[in-house]
């Protein structure tokens, strides 16, 4: 069906072919270094334009920290890299006050938090009183120390690395937590034939620095003002019925114990104007829900020890529910 006939505004069109080109542009610079992970690099390209933090997922050696670093690098804005380890404390992420004997004053020192781009690496290294330190600033972001509230500036994004199968030494990551990452992103092995490119490639380089071929592109102001543009993007009311009974579904389904909360609903509604604006439309279609609503979902339900000893995933679940809502014609 031709969704686009169905779903583009009655007013003038926008024009979103300045953002279009420019999320290409980040995409040609990171596929200089990373191969066969077009799935990802579209991912993150749709966290950094909706504003949502995202969760890096995957086993080590699949370039989960490099994927973020070489998005950072395409941006000209200030980056911060905190590599989480068990002895971590709060105050070594968001900062803390300082004796000026000078003055005989306390003196706030910030933290790595404060920059626009923040990568987070094995986050779950650290544990539940480190990892709560990130909870004003992800959801809020500003940062309150002693009685007194920083702002954080725009853009502030967190990408933060875990592996999924490694447990020893590592903390979990509390479901208050997950909820404050818009996109959980998946990064798998690559084929065969993508590895032995990446083989190649390496081969090709022999000394060159792989960071150094990524350029900036673009700088942090205009990723802000991306970010205000498409909230203007047009949404169809039966697409925004869609979403609450997709979300609404996680909620009943008998093969989850936890649903996912409004929060999920806003990120989905406003990830799918970002697609569409990446692809050049001012108007947002169902397959734009579709293509969103699995990161988004996946790391916010739960599933009963039943299904998971089944062998069920929440991408099962969550595919179950999508397959059953009518798409709204």
């Amino acid at each position: 069906m031709n969704y686009e006939n169905t779903y583009q505004p009655i007013e003038n069109r926008l024009d979103f072919s300045d953002i279009q080109e420019k999320m290409n542009d980040i995409k040609t610079e990171l596929k200089k270094v990373i191969v066969g992970q077009d799935d990802v690099i579209d991912q993150l390209i749709l966290a950094l334009l909706s504003d949502g933090h995202s969760l890096i997922e995957g086993l080590p050696g699949v370039a989960k920290t490099m994927m973020a670093k070489l998005l950072a690098k395409t941006i000209n804005a200030n980056f911060s890299r905190i590599q989480f380890t068990p002895d971590l404390m709060p105050s070594d992420v968001i900062g803390t006050s300082i004796l000026d004997a000078r003055i005989n004053e306390f003196e706030f020192k910030q933290g790595p938090i404060f920059a626009n781009i923040i990568l987070i690496d094995e986050i779950n290294r650290s544990p539940a009183k480190t990892q709560a330190a990130l909870f004003e600033c992800m959801s809020e972001k500003q940062v309150t120390v002693d009685g007194t509230t920083y702002p954080l500036q725009p853009p502030f994004l967190v990408f933060a690395t875990q592996n999924p199968i490694e447990q020893e030494g590592t903390y979990r990551l509390p479901e208050a937590q997950l909820d404050r990452f818009m996109f959980k992103i998946i990064v798998k092995y690559p084929s065969l034939e993508n590895e032995i490119i990446l083989l190649n490639e390496q081969q090709n380089r022999k000394e060159t620095d792989k960071e150094s071929l990524v350029e900036k592109v673009v700088n942090g102001k205009e990723i802000v003002a991306y970010q205000q543009r498409i909230k203007s993007i047009f949404v169809h009311e039966s697409l925004l019925n869609y979403i609450a009974t997709v979300v609404h579904q996680t909620r009943i389904d008998s093969a989850l114990y936890m649903g996912a909360s409004p929060r999920a609903s806003i990120a989905i509604l406003d990830a799918t104007k970002s697609n569409a604006a990446i692809n050049g439309r001012d108007f947002v279609i169902p397959e734009d829900i579709k293509q969103v609503a699995y990161a988004i979902l996946g790391h916010r339900v739960v599933m009963i020890p039943e299904k998971e000893m089944e062998g069920f995933t929440t991408h099962h679940i969550i595919q179950q529910i999508i397959d059953r809502v009518e798409i709204p014609r």
